[in-house]
């Protein structure tokens, strides 16, 4: 199988997944020593979802992550590129659309709330992603990036980025349908901007109140924004 370069052709990454889709959530769970599970709950709460609002979970897989968000009541929308990872989650019953993030198939002022979660990096312009994500969600309405980030303490940075290059692609051969996507994985991670420097990519692309805080010392990051009312 075949896994996608930095330059994140959209077709390459979309066949890249659809090849990992039959055990992605697996893969996902032991790669991160079970913590996955706690990083979709922190996603959840960081929206601040009310019952009845409108929700899109952008680069949703297998929608694994779709459900968690469903837990607040809130009306959720799975979206991904990739045909094969929603394949992969038909028994989750919500909705699920395929689409483009840099093309979203939604109208305007849509969505009270999106989100998106370990998928910004993999949109081939992610810029653009940012600003469409505000196109369909109302003024006043919220945005959290839950993604990959660099950790806060230089000796725990040196060790993850070790595990990365070495451990994570081990790992991914005994668990995973397409260890070569996992190599991948590392390099995209490790060529992603910190903490700061998101924050401000964000902030560029038509968000305000930007911030963010960390989880597993940084290993992940959560990104929290607003689209301005005016």
């Amino acid at each position: 199988m075949s896994r996608a370069s930095l330059d994140k052709d959209p077709h390459a990454v979309a066949s890249m997944f659809d090849g990992v889709a039959r055990r992605y959530d697996l893969t996902n769970t032991v790669m991160s020593l079970g913590r996955d599970r706690a990083w979709r709950r922190a996603t959840r709460k960081a929206l601040g979802l009310q019952p009845g609002e409108k929700v899109l979970d952008l680069a949703a897989g297998t929608a694994v992550s779709t459900v968690e968000l469903a837990k607040s009541g809130a009306w959720c929308v799975a979206a991904d590129f990739s045909v094969g990872m929603l394949a992969a989650g038909r028994k989750r019953y919500v909705p699920k659309v395929a689409g483009d993030a840099t093309k979203l198939p939604f109208g305007d002022g849509v969505f009270d709330a999106v989100t998106i979660s370990f998928g910004l990096r993999n949109v081939v312009d992610h810029a653009a992603g940012l600003r469409e994500m505000a196109r369909v969600t109302k003024p006043g309405g919220r945005l959290v990036v839950c993604e990959f980030s660099t950790p806060n303490v230089p000796v725990f940075a040196t060790v993850y980025k070790e595990y990365l290059m070495r451990a994570l692609p081990a790992v991914a051969r005994a668990v995973s349908s397409n260890p070569e996507a996992y190599v991948y994985l590392a390099e995209s991670i490790r060529a992603w901007p910190d903490q700061a420097a998101l924050a401000e990519q964000i902030a560029a692309s038509g968000w305000s109140q930007v911030s963010w805080r960390n989880l597993t010392g940084g290993i992940v990051a959560l990104h929290t924004g607003h689209k301005p009312l005016d």
